[in-house]
């Protein structure tokens, strides 16, 4: 396993104006243009911008989701699912709805390098941990007050978008080598797989594979998931990591415990790519380490296909 040792950096560059911004009002249409190509980049800083999205059907279709290059998905309370989306190429000029932080992220994203994170806030117990975390935490309150609005046709809380550019989030294209993921041609053996559905306790991901598009078209609680201006969301790779899920001291205002994805450890995984599946096995030495992903048999490294990334955390 690869090591990575953390380097806080307490100056960055400022970032260039803000490009002009299509609008999320009812009736206008938002083309994102973005990266989305999953690539771990030789050049470029290690910088990554990682946004909490909103999951739940009032948030979709969510905006931007389709140009992150790595898209997690973790259980919050209930039983439902939120989603962490990582931008380490080219930020589409509006990703949302925009939701709170976790105790699980400030885990998932020691492995980067100074980090951005763009959340709506955090539990007031788990403040202090996120100030603490080695990351810049840019929730409304502490980033440039043009950065976040409300807006997209959406009832509140599912209302909150941010405007990357307007963050001084500096993402680089060597952001994801710290991720150890690698990408490559598809390996030798898998099965042949058409369809995985990963369950939730009240939520679900469901991925198809499209020979046309070359993508797994992705569903959530049995609808397709879809962009803001009508187009279908897919990945070129999906990892169903499967990882212990606790209780954390953390509950929300009803009293739902807040749970606790284990990302640090190793395990079972399977790895869907090019309408194969591959059982595989993961592992993360520590926080400040990638996750290497293996296969099952012969214990050698498993490339994903270039493009966008979906890790989904099932309970082991």
């Amino acid at each position: 396993m690869r090591t990575r040792r953390w380097t806080r950096r307490t100056t960055v560059a400022a970032v260039a104006a803000v490009a002009a911004l299509g609008c999320l009002a009812p009736g206008c249409t938002l083309s994102d243009t973005g990266g989305g190509d999953g690539k771990a980049a030789s050049d470029g800083d290690g910088h990554v911008l990682a946004v909490k999205i909103d999951n739940v059907g009032p948030a979709r279709p969510q905006t931007g989701l389709d140009a992150a290059d790595v898209v997690y998905a973790e259980q919050v309370e209930a039983g439902l699912s939120r989603l962490m989306a990582v931008y380490a190429s080219k930020p589409p000029p509006v990703v949302g709805p925009v939701r709170s932080a976790r105790e699980t992220d400030l885990e998932l994203l020691r492995q980067f390098d100074d980090p951005a994170l763009a959340f709506s806030g955090a539990q007031s117990k788990l403040l202090p941990l996120v100030s603490a975390a080695p990351l810049r935490p840019l929730s409304p309150g502490k980033a440039p007050g043009d950065a976040y609005f409300r807006g997209g046709g959406k009832v509140a809380p599912h209302n909150l978008f941010v405007r990357p550019r307007a963050l001084d989030a500096d993402a680089g294209t060597g952001g994801l080598q710290s991720t150890g993921f690698t990408f490559g041609a598809r390996p030798k053996g898998g099965t042949p797989e058409r369809a995985a559905t990963v369950r939730f306790p009240a939520a679900r991901f469901t991925f198809d594979w499209s020979a046309e598009r070359k993508r797994w078209l992705v569903s959530m609680d049995g609808a397709q998931a879809r962009t803001i201006d009508g187009g279908t969301l897919g990945a070129s790779t999906v990892v169903v990591q499967y990882v212990k899920v606790r209780e954390s001291r953390f509950h929300d205002r009803s009293g739902s415990n807040t749970p606790f994805t284990e990302t640090v450890g190793s395990g079972k995984a399977r790895v869907l790519r090019d309408g194969r599946a591959y059982e595989a096995r993961w592992e993360r030495t520590s926080a400040q380490d990638g996750t290497e992903f293996t296969t099952a048999d012969d214990g050698e490294r498993l490339p994903f296909a270039k493009g966008q990334v979906w890790v989904v955390f099932a309970k082991a």
